[in-house]
């Protein structure tokens, strides 16, 4: 049998790290993608090929693949309401290039394109957000993301087999700064004793995902035999607020928990107070469950 090659591209982020490990222990060949001159030291036993270039300059020329698991791109919320048309124009022509690079390509991939559960409207507060859900843009790396979501529509009508993952929040070993438990772990080994906590809107509850299942949903999308949907849901179907995630963190330093006061500088000019998921549609099709809870998930990262 012919092993597969998958190419990832942010292959150094926090997702393409787990997404090429767990590829690789599933028997495909990884091609990985990213801007910085080497891959990180973690991956280079895990990568049979790699390529240093700008995406959203030009898709590499040697690079054909199987599959396309494409997360590369600007990824955080927050910086996006500072600098909108640099998210816009680079997560847009990202999706440009490669998909107009693929189309000379003598056996067309399947590429899953990363979106985000960011892109549902606040909706019902206590109802499950499910794919047929409407979208609003909610903020710029949203309004990027739904464009995104449009170009593989497109290329999908031009021949290419596109499917389109929402993942909601996810968390877990190796993620960085500039999200909800890097941010608390880091403010509370920070903290000195009796201070309190300075933080956004901690009230506000979230679907989380540990990244290692979110890559596993990724890769079962990659590799299926065909799918019946071309937009599916990542998610766990739970909502965790701030507060509980603080708690979680604390808890795994061994620290007291901190009392805490809300800056609103780190408040968000457009925020729901409660977003979940439903991941209905990739279970009953492909049978895949959040193996990883969320407690264990703030627990490796704090021991990562």
């Amino acid at each position: 049998m012919t092993q597969r090659t998958l190419a990832v591209t942010g292959v150094d982020g926090f997702v393409g790290r787990h997404v090429a490990r767990l590829a690789v222990e599933g028997g495909w060949r990884v091609v990985g993608l990213s801007r910085a001159k080497e891959p990180v030291s973690e991956l280079s036993s895990v990568l049979s090929d790699y390529h240093a270039v700008d995406l959203a300059r030009q898709w590499p020329e040697a690079v054909r693949a199987d599959a396309v698991i494409h997360l590369a791109g600007l990824a955080a919320v927050g910086p996006s309401f500072d600098r909108p048309q640099e998210y816009i124009e680079t997560n847009s022509a990202i999706v440009t290039l490669m998909c107009e690079a693929m189309l000379g390509w003598d056996r067309l991939p399947r590429v899953i394109g990363v979106s985000s559960g960011a892109v549902y409207g606040a909706g019902a507060p206590t109802q499950a957000v499910d794919e047929g859900n409407p979208t609003a843009p909610t903020s710029p790396y949203v309004v990027s993301k739904l464009l995104v979501e449009q170009q593989l529509g497109y290329y999908a009508r031009r021949g290419l087999d596109t499917v389109i993952a929402r993942p909601f929040n996810h968390i877990g070993p190796g993620q960085g700064r500039g999200f909800l438990v890097p941010d608390l772990t880091t403010a509370l080994r920070e903290l000195a004793p009796g201070d309190p906590l300075s933080a956004g809107n901690l009230a506000s509850e979230r679907d989380y995902t540990d990244v290692r299942d979110v890559a596993a949903a990724y890769l079962m999308l990659a590799g299926a035999p065909s799918h019946e949907q071309a937009v599916y849901n990542v998610c766990s179907g739970r909502a965790v607020s701030g507060h509980e995630m603080l708690a979680l963190v604390a808890s795994a330093l061994g620290i007291p928990l901190p009392r805490t006061i809300v800056d609103p500088a780190r408040v968000r000019a457009i925020d729901s107070p409660r977003i979940t998921g439903s991941a209905a549609r990739l279970r009953n099709e492909f049978g895949w469950e959040p193996q990883i809870d969320v407690a264990q998930s703030v627990e490796d990262f704090v021991a990562g």
